[in-house]
């Protein structure tokens, strides 16, 4: 079984399934067997050390009593996560978990009563060594490393960038916080020119507050779960494309657009789910990832009813935005480019 088959195996409880998943005893024979000291050698610290560290003495059921009752690897980095936005009276109690991914898990929280809304959502993102994204330099390339408070880290120059480059631990969570500090920045830029996005309140280390999209505490439905009527379904599909445009004035791509990561409410949509956007005039991978956004848009779509056509819409979105000197396709990342040879065959054309 491999570490996928653990986390869905365990999908409503995650934090236990790490306990599973990087228990040497429980994945490896090899740990079984014991091993002669070697010289000089210091030994690593255990897995279980490692999800201990996450509980931390932080008093749990002393400090702050929630409605929302989290296992055991989850406690200490829920409430170490939230802390900034409980201590700035920005929310004041988590009432549910929402929903567990391998990037990051969403809960439901009670909004201060100063807020100007009843409800949040509070997107945590995992611990770094739990992150199951393993190829972000494809979404990297192209972005600036941000600190957790959204200033760019230059190369080179400061101590951030040493750390990042010899992957220290102070390094590792710089590279959590940027990755978590693009997706607020992109949900502040976009909310602010009219995206159908949640509106983004605040973010810290680990963890973004936003707009909770439902019904009271039940969350809204995703996209690939509802049926459209026809008439609907052309209505949003144009939104869509148009939030696609409206990103790409920005100088972003989604990177992960499809029915998953859009939810439905009220026979409206919300398009969540930013970490991995990509800056469209920075990242060779750019006209690609567009086209796959694009393309599994159009699936969904033609199956509610919508006439679309992916390597149309991809090749007109390429001529108005993405056609500029020097952008040049990976050649390891082609697939798309061997479907659509009329969008991506001569980028300089």
């Amino acid at each position: 079984m491999d570490e996928n088959e653990h986390l869905t195996t365990y999908d409503n409880d995650p934090y236990e399934a790490y306990a599973a998943i990087f228990d040497p005893m429980l994945s490896d024979r090899k740990a079984r067997r014991k091993r002669l000291p070697k010289p000089f050698h210091r030994p690593k610290v255990n897995t279980e050390q490692m999800l201990e560290s996450l509980v931390e003495e932080v008093g749990w059921e002393l400090e702050f009593k929630t409605s929302y009752r989290p296992s055991k690897y989850e406690a200490g980095w829920l409430l170490s996560s939230l802390r900034p936005f409980l201590e700035q009276a920005l929310i004041s109690d988590i009432i549910s978990i929402v929903k567990g991914g391998k990037e990051a898990s969403v809960y439901c929280c009670a909004a201060h009563p100063t807020m100007e809304v009843k409800w949040l959502a509070a997107k945590i993102y995992r611990p770094r060594i739990f992150r199951g994204l393993t190829k972000d330099q494809i979404y990297r390339e192209g972005r600036d490393v941000l600190t957790s408070d959204g200033d760019i880290v230059h190369e080179n120059k400061d101590r951030e960038a040493r750390a990042i480059g010899k992957k220290t631990a102070f390094g590792v969570q710089l590279s959590q916080s940027s990755w978590l500090m693009h997706e607020f920045q992109a949900l502040e830029r976009l909310h602010r020119a009219g995206g159908i996005v949640p509106k983004p309140y605040k973010a810290g280390p680990n963890a973004i507050l936003m707009e909770f999209v439902g019904e009271g505490i039940l969350a809204a439905p995703t996209l690939n779960t509802i049926s459209l009527s026809k008439a609907e379904a052309k209505r949003h599909f144009d939104q869509i494309l148009e939030n696609v445009e409206l990103m790409l004035q920005h100088n972003l791509i989604h990177a992960d657009l499809s029915a998953y990561n859009i939810l439905y409410h009220e026979g409206e949509i919300v398009i969540i789910d930013l970490p991995q956007v990509v800056h469209s005039l920075g990242n060779r991978n750019a006209p690609v990832i567009l086209a796959r956004d694009i393309l599994r848009i159009c699936e969904y779509f033609t199956k509610q009813g919508v006439e679309c056509d992916a390597q149309q819409i991809s090749r007109d979105l390429w001529g108005r935005y993405l056609r500029v000197p020097g952008h040049i396709l990976r050649a390891d990342e082609s697939r798309l480019a061997d479907l659509y040879p009329g969008v991506f065959g001569d980028p300089m054309g």
